[in-house]
């Protein structure tokens, strides 16, 4: 039985059991005041004042009673626990220069804030871009794939975010990516000029289909060797001439990332026609300036997919930056603390310099000050409420007093705030510029993908139950519930299934050492999608880096993504005579959706059971809880396109989640079924 239930309740009294005690002593303590003391009613003075008596006795047994409460989170303090705070969400923003640019790029600041509308009612939600960014004036018109033989057009394909091969179904040598660029219709410079500057084209990578989407997790400082060798080469109207790629985060198309080229010198480009996109006569399109990636090796162990391909976009935070805030005075006291004006702070971001007399210093912002020695200048940081703590002259250095600047001699030089789920908003959301940089499109300055990874600060509940988990698990995965509780640590996941002797590469065979671990994120629903959360490849590294330093040795560990099977339910149901068939329509179709729901699903609520069997009852359960349901005449479920027969239970692969499709709910009354 769980100590809980043996938890004694230190006075469990109330207000009106302490009054019904006080009566009953009036007899007993005011013997002489019997014959007349015997009216009880509210306005007696003497029952003014037991009133009185009894609510003060209950402020202080309540106060008692938040003794144990009190003790526990001093513990979770004592242990460093602490609630963690809000994080921000990621996006990548596409700013588009304006056709009227007169010149062949622009270059937008880091910090560049733009927003997206609240669906709470809120204050908007801004966003910062992370670094600069030169966008181009030319505009990407034509992505075509080379399989060494025929071009293919992608255009539409990378414009409806449709996955597509950037070099054929094969991926030979010789194959090639194609990538056509032109200047709008008004560009009032040199038509025939792609000048010499460096800029950034974003690929999109997605896995191939039927292969699962994984990350192997190895030693934070290992190398990522790509399996292919890329060459970018520009178009000069007779041949293709060398271009210089001076980065690619892509490693050569398999994960998400920009490329980043220098062009040629001005004038060595020449515009042309190129495979599918051709003259067609009266009306044809002007010609392209051409940039291709050819492949010079490819060893690629399933050919390379993409998403899209895009240009002029950066990715952004969720933040707002604040320079040159004043939190206040030194005093010279111990653990002397502070407060940022805005909240939640962006861990890393804050750059503390403090004035002692002697000129201004900066000060190093970290977690805490265990480590920190006496003159250590070193100062600790609550983000979620910004509370600022200098040390005691033990951990951390003291700082003193400025009797020529008493009240303002520390100052944040600079630091970023945000965070929350809310900021985690779908595609187009994006597209408000705050801060106007001539020739950008502002009316076209969108998100393509939707912004993930941003988290609300924790409950004080899931801080004690990831208490309780740390304390057993003591930052080491070695048991199946330390890697599940470890990786909803590692940064936005909503659940998590750790598989013992999983090899995502070998799906049939128990590997001896290997431990896959399939995360969930805690995603952001959109109206009319199909709710299947999919962790980004930067969440997936990212659990993999934090695991990896807590598994074992001789442990081969794994990161995937879940894999999803699409259900759908078509159901006829007969309502009660009075009831309304578009309510009760509305009430099955969402009960379905709930039910099937990747997080909030399940007989639990707390999502659908990795691999858990549809049972045809429970879901006929679901639907008689709606109002105004009177009988099911009849439910056929289909997994991912096929029907199942009737009154039979449906598995689906082990360790596979649902994705719930539109249901196809009929409401017929009594009448109609007779007729």
């Amino acid at each position: 039985m769980s100590l809980k239930d043996h938890l004694p309740a230190i006075d469990d009294r109330r207000f009106p059991d302490i009054m019904d005690e006080i009566k009953a002593r009036i007899a007993r303590y005011t013997p002489e005041w019997q014959p007349v003391w015997n009216d009880f009613n509210h306005s007696d003075p003497g029952m003014i004042l037991t009133e009185t008596v009894a609510w003060l006795s209950e402020m202080m047994i309540y106060r008692m009673n938040q003794v144990p409460e009190l003790n526990y989170i001093r513990f979770l303090e004592m242990l460093g626990i602490e609630l963690r705070a809000a994080q921000p969400a990621t996006v990548d923003v596409a700013f588009p220069v304006a056709e009227d640019c007169p010149t062949a790029f622009v270059d937008v600041p880091p910090r560049t804030q733009v927003s997206a509308m609240a669906d709470d009612d809120g204050p908007p939600i801004v966003f910062e871009t992370n670094r600069s960014l030169r966008a181009l004036t030319a505009q990407l018109l034509s992505i075509q794939s080379f399989d060494g033989a025929a071009h293919g057009d992608h255009t539409a394909d990378s414009d409806a975010l449709i996955g597509f091969a950037p070099f054929g179904p094969l991926a030979g040598v010789g194959s090639a990516l194609v990538l056509g660029f032109g200047f709008p219709s008004a560009y009032p410079g040199p038509a025939d000029i792609f000048p010499a500057i460096v800029f950034e084209v974003m690929a999109y990578a997605t896995p191939p289909s039927g292969a699962g989407s994984f990350v192997s997790c190895g030693l934070p400082a290992s190398a990522v060797y790509s399996s292919a060798r890329i060459v970018w080469e520009g178009w000069n109207g007779t041949g293709w001439t060398p271009i210089d790629a001076l980065k690619d985060d892509t490693a050569a198309f398999t994960r998400t990332g920009a490329i980043t080229l220098r062009t040629p010198a001005a004038g060595t480009l020449k515009r042309d026609y190129m495979g599918a996109y051709v003259a067609t006569g009266a009306g044809t399109p002007p010609p392209l300036f051409w940039l291709r990636a050819r492949l010079t090796k490819a060893q690629y162990e399933t050919p390379p997919m993409l998403v899209t391909v895009r240009s002029n976009v950066v990715p952004a935070l969720q933040a707002q930056t604040v320079q040159g805030e004043v939190l206040g005075g030194s005093d010279g006291t111990r653990n002397q603390t502070w407060t940022f004006a805005s909240t939640p702070v962006i861990a890393g971001s804050a750059q503390v310099r403090i004035d002692q007399g002697l000129g201004d210093a900066t000060w190093t912002v970290a977690v805490d000050l265990l480590d920190a020695g006496a003159q250590d200048t070193v100062l600790s940081l609550d983000p979620g409420s910004g509370t600022l703590r200098c040390g005691d002259g033990i951990h951390g250095a003291v700082p003193v007093a400025n009797p020529n600047n008493p009240d303002a001699n520390v100052v944040a030089i600079e630091y970023r705030y945000g965070g929350g789920a809310r900021g985690n908003v779908p595609a187009g959301a994006v597209n408000a510029l705050l801060s106007s940089i001539d020739h950008i499109d502002a009316g076209k300055v969108a998100n393509p993908f939707p912004a993930v990874g941003g988290r609300d600060e924790e409950l004080l509940a899931a801080a004690k139950e990831r208490a309780r988990r740390m304390v057993r698990a003591q930052c080491r995965a070695v048991t199946v519930a330390d890697f599940e509780a470890l990786a909803q640590q590692a940064g936005n996941v909503a659940r998590t299934k750790a598989l013992p002797l999983y090899h995502p590469q070998f799906p049939g065979i128990r590997f001896p050492g290997a431990v896959s671990v399939i995360i969930v994120p805690n995603a952001k629903r959109q109206d009319g999608v199909p709710f299947a959360p999919v962790p980004s490849d930067g969440l997936m590294r990212t659990v993999c880096a934090y695991l990896d330093e807590r598994r074992l040795l001789t442990t081969e560990l794994f990161v995937l993504a879940p894999s999803y099977h699409a259900i759908s339910a078509t159901v006829d149901v007969i309502a009660d005579p009075e009831a309304d068939s578009a309510a009760i329509r509305q009430g099955v179709e969402n009960a379905l959706t709930i039910y099937f729901d990747p997080l909030i699903g399940g007989d639990a609520g707390t999502g659908w059971p990795f691999g858990g069997t549809i049972h045809y009852s429970k879901v006929y359960q679901r639907i008689f809880q709606v109002s105004g349901v009177d009988t099911v005449a009849s439910l056929v479920l289909t997994l991912d396109g096929v029907e199942q027969p009737e009154c039979r239970d449906v598995p689906i692969p082990a360790n596979a989640l649902l994705m719930a499709l539109e249901q196809d709910v009929t409401v017929l009354f009594p009448d109609e079924v007779a007729a």
